[in-house]
């Protein structure tokens, strides 16, 4: 028996192709597959031809705004007007407008207003009267002498000057009426110096000066009368009963002048 030889041929070994296999293929020419499961098999569906990937657009900003349904907003404008309460007004509807009369009164014959009118004059003639008599007493001194230059400025006289006019009242020791002590306390207290009501007792709270050496302001002294020097031969007192303050002339013989504080 001849022996045969048998040239047998081998294939090469392949590997079994499987769908995920054909998806990775068919991914790298750029091929779209599907793969999908149905009864326990693995389908795989591959579209030929290569497609670009595209992201889905995102609406932003003005897109976004714009992407807003007109149409659905006008029709629900459409319906709230046609919702809305209507008035109707009949065709022939009359408007009535009532007149009312107006009475005017003037001026003159308003009695509120003359009223208040009245009482501003009243006030205002008030105000002048008060202005003028404080004028008058400031400025105009009623005097029976001249008032000597020397005792002008002088702060005992200046104070003494302003009761001018005020009259004699026995005991009195105040604005509304004067004695003779009475006066010269007033004013001297008005500078600090604190003197008794008594004539005889005054004199001893100050220093005696000559005559001659005299001054405005000095206290003069006679028994039972007491007084302010004014300088020359002037003084301002509170004289006797039915009399005023006054400048008037010296009447004493031989004063005594009295140097206070």
């Amino acid at each position: 028996m001849t022996a045969r030889t048998t040239s047998a041929r081998h294939r090469a070994a392949r590997r079994p192709v499987t769908p995920l296999t054909e998806f990775a293929q068919n991914a790298a020419v750029g091929r779209r597959t599907a793969v999908a499961a149905a009864g326990g098999a693995l389908l795989v569906s591959t579209f030929g031809g290569a497609m670009a990937a595209q992201a889905a657009p995102v609406e932003t900003g003005h897109a976004k705004m714009n992407s807003v349904d007109l149409n659905a907003l006008t029709s629900q404008a459409r319906e709230a007007l046609a919702n809305a309460p209507v008035v109707s007004v009949a065709a022939d509807a009359e408007l009535n407008v009532e007149k009312t009369a107006v009475s005017v009164v003037s001026a003159a014959e308003n009695e509120d207003y003359q009223a208040e009118l009245a009482a501003e004059e009243a006030a205002e003639a008030a105000d002048a009267a008060a202005a003028e008599a404080a004028e008058a007493a400031a400025s105009t001194v009623s005097t029976s002498v001249d008032v000597p230059a020397s005792a002008i400025g002088n702060s005992v006289i200046s104070i003494a000057s302003r009761y001018v006019g005020v009259p004699y009242v026995s005991g009195g020791s105040s604005p509304s009426g004067f004695d003779c002590s009475g006066f010269t306390a007033y004013v001297y207290g008005q500078l600090g110096i604190s003197l008794p009501h008594s004539s005889s007792a005054q004199p001893g709270y100050g220093t005696t000066v000559p005559a001659s050496e005299a001054q405005p302001g000095d206290l003069m002294w006679t028994p039972g009368h007491v007084s302010i020097y004014a300088g020359g031969n002037t003084m301002i007192d509170a004289s006797k009963p039915g009399t005023v303050v006054d400048f008037r002339p010296i009447w004493q013989s031989n004063p005594t002048f009295v140097r206070m504080g």
